[in-house]
């Protein structure tokens, strides 16, 4: 008689599933470019809408023709340079060799509320720095987010790194300088048309059985011990029970990259979308923000990653918006 196969029931995808650190990811690192520019951004999630648009795809079989697509709103306010970083290289990878921050922000009442501002001795850093110079092999921005500026209703920051592109270390660092203390827009860092990738953590569901989290078959009727639980925890030998077998545990709040999302609209003047009493569960967009084709990951109100596509085929698509239908 031959033998019965099948594929195993349940996922393992993205395993170990663990919740994540912080409640916004790290993204430093995945993208490059040759010109001298900051390589990624952030904003919060808003909520979904409708978009009726041209079909400008090659080979799709609606090419030319209007069509409704999904896409996300994110709002995003200037980012604010804090200071810089300078890396040297050791042997183990990147070190971190020296933090310069702004003077100013003693003055500053909302990053006050995130970390306190000791003594800065930027001149004493910078010199610090220039003698050093040939050692130093990467820099990198230390930016804040302004959430006052936003329908998040919060005032205290998010502080993170983000890359700076171009090939030439000291003119990252030059370029680190001129920056200090000042504001980054969208519009500096991204084009409508673009692809990109978006960082974030996920919706938190907590503790979760293996139906739910991993797929699991539910047991039949006849079963009177149990009908959510899987069958057998393994094989007699070993003893111990495996990795590969579903268990419960966290299920949510996990770090996730979505690749190749295309930038559809940069908005500048929030009134162009204001729905009439607010987004659901976020309030009112009052800054600048942009339209994401398709899902993000996380839940309204999470601050997101986003940095230039690292797997995109194609670059760029040109995007022709007719119509922004919100509900």
């Amino acid at each position: 008689m031959p033998k019965t196969k099948r594929p195993k029931r349940g996922s393992l995808a993205f395993y170990p599933r663990k919740r994540a650190k912080r409640i916004y990811p790290s993204i430093r690192g995945g993208s490059n470019s040759d010109k001298l520019k900051p390589l990624e951004f952030s904003g919060y999630k808003v909520g979904m809408l409708s978009l009726l648009v041209t079909d400008t795809r090659k080979n799709s079989p609606t090419k030319g023709e209007n069509i409704v697509i999904p896409a996300t709103i994110i709002e995003c306010p200037p980012l604010k340079v804090v200071g810089f970083r300078a890396y040297v290289q050791d042997y183990y990878g990147l070190k971190p060799f020296l933090d310069v921050i702004d003077e100013n922000l003693k003055k500053d009442r909302y990053i006050a509320r995130k970390i306190k501002i000791g003594e800065t001795r930027v001149q004493e850093k910078l010199k610090k720095i220039e003698e050093n110079k040939d050692k130093i092999v990467d820099v990198s921005l230390i930016v804040s987010t302004s959430p006052h500026l936003t329908g998040v209703r919060k005032k205290t920051p998010e502080i993170f790194e983000i890359d700076l592109g171009g090939s030439n270390v000291i003119d990252k660092m030059n370029y680190a300088k001129e920056l200090l203390g000042k504001e980054i827009k969208i519009t500096d860092v991204f084009r409508e048309g673009e692809y990109l990738d978006v960082v974030a953590i996920t919706k938190g569901k907590g503790t979760q059985g293996v139906v739910k989290r991993f797929g699991v078959k539910i047991q039949s009727r006849k079963n009177m011990k149990h009908h959510r639980q899987i069958g057998s925890l393994g094989s007699q030998s070993p003893g111990r029970v495996r990795w590969t077998v579903p268990r419960q545990g966290q299920m949510g709040f996990f770090r996730r990259t979505e690749y190749n999302k295309r930038l559809l609209k940069i908005g500048l003047d929030s009134k162009e979308i204001k729905a009439p009493a607010g987004f659901k569960n976020y309030g009112i967009i009052k800054s600048s923000y942009i339209l994401v084709e398709g899902s993000v990951p996380g839940a309204r109100k999470r601050l997101v990653m986003l940095r230039h596509a690292t797997r995109a085929k194609t670059p760029f698509l040109p995007v022709d918006i007719k119509e922004i239908i919100i509900r």
